[in-house]
């Protein structure tokens, strides 16, 4: 009993792990920093990801003998730089940006003026994308159903090392959620957000799409050579091949909207 629950632990925190890993390094989520400014120093949160319509602003602190300005264009294209003057609220600097169509982006800076000398908080052009509204339930059950699968993916790559006669169990529940939450709640999650359920193979090459693609075709593989062989090494090659395909940033090569064509492509 207490072996059984010390395994269950242990795939918990390899899944947990695996989670907080892809949420800093991936690129819709917000970029935090540092900053000095005359010997003050301050931290900012910078958006990446912002939901048509929902007036979601660009904050950072303010600084007293300041101001602050956010530089942007259209991504990827020859537009001319837009500059907007933000505005203090409370203790913050705020901006705006227009609009976007789904999976339109910005490329954008962000700086503070004192004394004619500019501080920029970022090296380079941070990249903000738009998306469409997702209700909040379907979003729910597919990082539900997601984690699960990975939780359950991680669980039976440990029973695998020691050949429990469980496993085949625990494996068909592992394709079973990866199925509900990759290809039936993840497609309505792209519908939501960017008009379109499925912009991976064959259609497209959005890795977010292929990594749930690949995983499933790693464990399809994994079950019928099992069900052949009895060797469940194959299902530890299968959790293996998920955890590695799960740390690639998610929304990696996502969708992007083509401001030439009105397309939106994978970038």
């Amino acid at each position: 009993m207490y072996k059984k629950i010390l395994l269950w632990v242990l795939a918990a925190i390899i899944t947990v792990a695996a989670a907080v890993f892809q949420r800093l390094t991936g690129p819709t989520y917000p970029l935090k920093g540092n900053i000095e400014i005359d010997k003050q120093k301050i931290n900012y949160k910078l958006v990446r990801s912002i939901e048509i319509g929902s007036n979601t602003a660009i904050k950072i602190p303010f600084i007293e003998n300041t101001e602050a300005y956010v530089v942007f264009k259209r991504y990827k294209t020859n537009d001319s730089l837009n500059y907007i003057k933000m505005q203090k609220e409370k203790d913050q600097y705020i901006a705006i940006l227009p609009d976007l169509p789904a999976a339109g982006k910005y490329a954008y800076s962000v700086y503070y003026k004192k004394n004619n000398e500019k501080y920029y908080l970022n090296k380079s052009d941070i990249i903000v994308r738009y998306k469409g509204h997702v209700p909040s339930w379907i979003l729910i059950l597919h990082v539900l159903f997601m984690f699960l699968a990975m939780l359950f993916s991680n669980y039976t790559g440990i029973l695998a090392i020691n050949n429990n006669y469980y496993i085949n169990h625990w494996a068909i529940l592992t394709m079973l959620f990866l199925f509900i939450g990759g290809f039936i709640f993840g497609p309505i999650v792209q519908k939501f957000a960017f008009n379109e359920f499925w912009a991976g193979f064959p259609y497209g090459y959005d890795l977010t799409d292929n990594k749930v693609l690949l995983s499933f075709i790693a464990w399809i593989i994994a079950w019928f050579t099992f069900r052949k062989t009895k060797n469940s090494k194959w299902y530890l090659f299968a959790s293996i091949i998920t955890i590695i395909i799960y740390l690639i940033q998610h929304s990696l090569y996502g969708s992007e909207l083509d401001f030439s064509t009105g397309k939106i492509k994978q970038g």
